[in-house]
């Protein structure tokens, strides 16, 4: 991934680093307001329900121990028996002895006088029926919760069914609901007529309104729905007091991510940053500045000259970023897109005219590269081009250590590249360098072109290639004056905008064809 494409993927994580903390610490708050408050009613939910086994499983085992008498029905040791059985057992009122649903007496009465019971509304699985009925020995008018077996009945307060404590604030409510009939049996509280439609042997078992909360649990065997409930103000107050816990640190770590993805951007805008990401992009082009021989103005060659285009359409010459591809570690790579570049956009051309050459610039740490000749090589034998057509250029300071650079320009010679010592005369070369170290060609730098009239130091550097059987090239020739001067002193080569000006490959292309026609 490039730079540029992190710096837009950072730039959208650091617009969600702002918010998305602040809108999770809100979604969390209001998330575990909510759960507190749905696990406490659950949690209620569950209580009522165990009761409600619980006295069904009670009246039940009371059935089942009444059954076991034998004797002649309503005799007095068998209304003592449904006497003891009313009493021992905690949630049964009364005791009915019925044949064929006819109350023939009770705990309450040696001989009942109530109504038949009707056809009980629902028979569990393990058959027992169940009825919702006012029958009692008392007169009372109440509903009661009947369950029988075949000749017993146990009558049921149905508050027994929700008498469940809330010991947490804030109160809750619970109510015993029919699912056939949607009556009341019994509640804490009044439930609305909306609600009440809801509970019927299936649906929804949580229902949250504006106002409340709602956990219905179904008894499918009994045919009753216990509801149990509570307003939902409690969860808004308890919301808002964790909001002030939780979006301080949601804020906090907004401000602290932010902080650091805004490290991470600058990082990744600075100069090294962009210079990579051109490498990276190959947004670093070549251009081609033609070296011609002073005699005649024929081309010989052309030097690469690095240039890299900004947003605004302008170009940098190297001067304006190999330093920081130095002080970067960035100059492998961007030697390396270079050389494939001159490669790609002249190969065909140097096929066509082998007797040209392309010279390419190499700083002091590409002579560490072991990776440089082999890529030289690999091109070479790619393009099919002889290794005379490529030279190197290496500034003076790659032969300020000559037992380092020594060995690679050998290994370069022997491969076929000339060498040039670039910008000679700005650096640290001297005599002695020079005569241990094998170079072709000597660039003497466009500062001394320039005073050519007001230094002695040129005629010095000529005299000294010549003494050496160097060949010269002289850079920056922008007048008629230079060029008179340089052929008179036996400079051979030259290059600067007398000439021609760096160009893009295709103009270079057809300036170089132009010269040689009319050579």
């Amino acid at each position: 991934m490039t730079n540029r494409r992190l710096v837009s993927l950072i730039t959208a994580v650091l617009a969600l680093a702002v918010f998305l903390p602040v809108g999770l610490s809100i979604w969390m708050t209001h998330r575990q307001a909510e759960e507190t408050f749905m696990n406490d009613l659950d949690t209620y939910a569950s209580l009522a329900e165990m009761r409600t086994q619980r006295v069904v499983d009670q009246s039940k085992d009371a059935l089942r121990e009444l059954d076991t008498w034998r004797g002649t029905p309503c005799t007095p040791d068998h209304l003592l028996t449904m006497r003891r059985i009313s009493y021992s057992w905690r949630y049964v009122r009364e005791v009915f002895y019925i044949n064929d649903r006819q109350p023939l007496c009770s705990s309450l009465a040696a001989d009942s006088r109530i109504p038949p019971f009707p056809s009980p509304e629902k028979t569990t699985a393990d058959g027992f029926r169940a009825w919702l009925t006012r029958h009692n020995d008392l007169g009372l008018s109440q509903y009661m919760i009947a369950i029988g077996s075949k000749h017993h009945v146990v009558m049921i307060d149905p508050r027994s069914f929700i008498d469940v404590l809330s010991y947490s604030s804030p109160p809750k409510n619970v109510a015993l609901i029919s699912t056939k009939t949607h009556q009341l049996i019994a509640g804490s509280s009044e439930l609305t007529p909306q609600m009440l439609a809801q509970i019927t042997q299936t649906g929804p078992t949580k229902v949250v309104t504006d106002r409340s909360a709602y956990v219905i649990q179904r008894d499918t065997d009994m045919g009753l729905a216990i509801v149990t409930w509570m307003p939902v103000e409690p969860l808004e107050k308890n919301w808002h007091h964790l909001l002030m816990i939780w979006l301080p640190i949601g804020l906090l770590m907004s401000v602290l991510i932010a902080l650091v993805l805004l490290r991470v951007l600058h990082r990744l805008q600075s100069p090294r940053a962009q210079l990579q990401d051109a490498i990276h992009s190959r947004e670093i082009t070549v251009f081609y500045q033609p070296i011609v021989a002073l005699g005649n103005g024929r081309m010989v060659g052309a030097e690469a000259l690095a240039r890299w285009q900004q947003k605004d359409g302008s170009w940098l010459a190297p001067d304006s970023f190999i330093p920081l591809a130095q002080h970067s570690g960035l100059i492998p790579q961007l030697t390396h897109l270079v050389v494939e570049t001159v490669f790609e956009t002249l190969g065909p051309w140097l096929q066509r005219h082998p007797e040209h050459h392309i010279s390419i610039n190499l700083e002091p740490s590409d002579l560490l590269n072991p990776a440089l000749p082999a890529l030289l090589a690999r091109l070479l034998e790619l393009w099919q081009l002889s290794p005379s057509q490529i030279a190197l250029e290496i500034t003076e300071r790659g032969f300020a250590d000559p037992a380092v650079s020594g060995p690679a320009i050998a290994t370069l010679r022997e491969a076929g590249h000339a060498i040039y010592i670039d910008d000679f005369g700005t650096g640290y070369c001297s005599l002695s360098y020079l005569q241990n170290l094998d170079v072709d060609i000597i660039k003497i730098d466009k500062s001394f072109v320039d005073a050519l009239e007001f230094k002695t130091v040129t005629p010095h550097i000529i005299e000294m290639a010549k003494a050496l059987r160097l060949a010269m090239v002289a850079e920056g020739i922008e007048t008629e004056g230079q060029l008179q001067w340089l052929t008179r002193y036996g400079v051979e080569y030259g290059q600067g905008w007398l000439y021609s000006k760096a160009l893009p490959a295709e103009e270079f292309v057809r300036w170089a064809e132009n010269n040689l026609r009319g050579a």
